[in-house]
């Protein structure tokens, strides 16, 4: 659409923020990208998402959208003529967001565990959690090349930007997550041979020496 002003308010860890920009690139859409210092919080953030003071906001001419799946799903509704983002059909639709939902109130509950445990036990504590979390996830991937079926779509989006965070909970909590969930591990490489995804994930290693600066800054370094 000529005259469409997109800017999107990112931070380059953020596995929430990865999937607008994974959004985005998939729709091909141009957008501004403005980078935050979460520590110190932009005007135009608390200005945007007055409520939660978070990112991803996407800023559409002068409009804001907050909260990265309900973005997705704004982008796939304001871009429906270009590639689909969730299913056609209702019931698929429905089963994408229960599982992206699932996601979010699930599996990022036992990641904070992990990576903001105050000892090896409460670590402990996550990673068994995670483990039956991610199982779960690949039984629901299944022998499917994407959780799409043969499509790269909602689920996977909402599920790949924690693929680059999982070193930080493996080094945290002392275990191996392609021992446990090879498939899965199988399916984030396959997503990173998409370009919308290789382009816009940081690197795990830059993703585990923030964590581990933030742990020591609050006296975490028993790892």
């Amino acid at each position: 659409m000529a005259g469409e002003e997109l800017i999107l308010l990112n931070f380059w860890a953020s596995m929430f923020a990865a999937r607008v920009r994974i959004a985005l690139k998939e729709k091909d859409l141009s957008y501004e990208e403005k980078e935050e210092d979460l520590p110190n919080k932009s005007p135009l953030l608390l200005k945007m998402n007055p409520v939660h003071k978070k990112v991803p906001v996407l800023i559409h001419n002068g409009k804001a959208v907050c909260e990265s799946l309900i973005i997705v799903e704004y982008i796939d509704e304001m871009w429906s003529d270009r590639a689909p983002l969730l299913p056609s059909h209702p019931y698929a639709r429905a089963q994408a967001r229960f599982w992206a939902d699932f996601i979010d109130k699930k599996l990022f509950g036992a990641a904070t565990k992990i990576i903001w445990s105050k000892n090896k036990d409460e670590a402990e504590e996550g990673k068994k959690e995670l483990i039956e979390i991610l199982k779960q996830l690949e039984g629901v991937l299944g022998d499917k090349p994407y959780f799409g079926e043969d499509v790269f779509g909602f689920v996977d989006m909402a599920l790949i930007g924690y693929y680059v965070w999982f070193q930080t909970y493996e080094n945290c909590a002392d275990f191996s997550i392609e021992g446990e969930c090879p498939k899965l591990m199988e399916w984030g490489k396959r997503c990173l041979e998409r370009e919308s995804v290789s382009t816009f994930l940081a690197h795990p290693n830059k993703v585990y020496d923030l964590l581990m600066s933030f742990r020591n800054k609050l006296g975490l370094d028993y790892v």
